[in-house]
């Protein structure tokens, strides 16, 4: 298990650094307003999809390092605040390796828990694209999942590559990283080339 813990602390503190950042961006905002921000971030997706599982208690509730890993994530964007203002891209790539990481977790731990591979797929994107949907809502900005560019599409191709590499019994590791590395380059790419998925037109 220790992969994904240590993938969990990391994509935590990533998230944090996310949400941190769009608050800080916001003008008026004060320490607590920013560190709300971070914390609900990091944590808002994994908890929404434990609670849907009925897995408690809470990770961050059982486990303190998820509560370190939020408060450096936060101290690092405060260190850091004016160069990553500077590449405001930066934000987005914290987020993608943030949903990159969560999606494969929550995935895998879904399946862990008993449910459907097809639930699977949508609880780890659910746990992925949820804290980013909470940050925006908080920061009065509009929700990266109603945006045009690819964002939960890409964490459902790498959810269900992981199971695909899965039933294949490829390591445990290598599934992680390869999967992982689908969801990053997907987005990547999209925000690179403004890929987009078709609108939905009632006509």
């Amino acid at each position: 298990m220790q992969i994904q813990y240590y993938f969990e602390i990391i994509g935590t503190g990533l998230f944090a650094i996310s949400g941190a950042l769009a608050a800080g961006e916001k003008s008026g905002q004060d320490w607590f307003g920013v560190t709300f921000v971070g914390f609900i971030t990091a944590i808002g997706g994994g908890s929404l999809r434990d609670m849907l599982l009925g897995s408690y208690p809470l990770v961050w509730v059982d486990d303190v390092n998820f509560i370190y890993a939020i408060i450096l994530g936060i101290i690092l964007m405060r260190i850091f605040y004016k160069p990553l203002q500077e590449y405001r891209k930066t934000m987005s790539l914290f987020d993608t390796m943030g949903i990159a990481l969560f999606t494969i977790l929550g995935t895998e731990k879904s399946l862990e828990l008993g449910v459907h591979p097809v639930i699977a797929a949508i609880m780890g994107m659910f746990s992925a694209v949820m804290g980013g949907v909470i940050r925006d809502t908080l920061t009065n900005s509009t929700p990266v999942i109603f945006r045009k560019e690819i964002y939960a599409t890409a964490c459902l191709a790498g959810a269900i590559l992981f199971l695909v590499l899965h039933n294949m019994n490829v390591p445990r590791t290598l599934n992680f990283i390869i999967s992982g590395a689908l969801i990053l380059v997907i987005r990547i790419l999209a925000v690179y080339y403004k890929w987009s998925i078709p609108k939905f037109k009632m006509s």
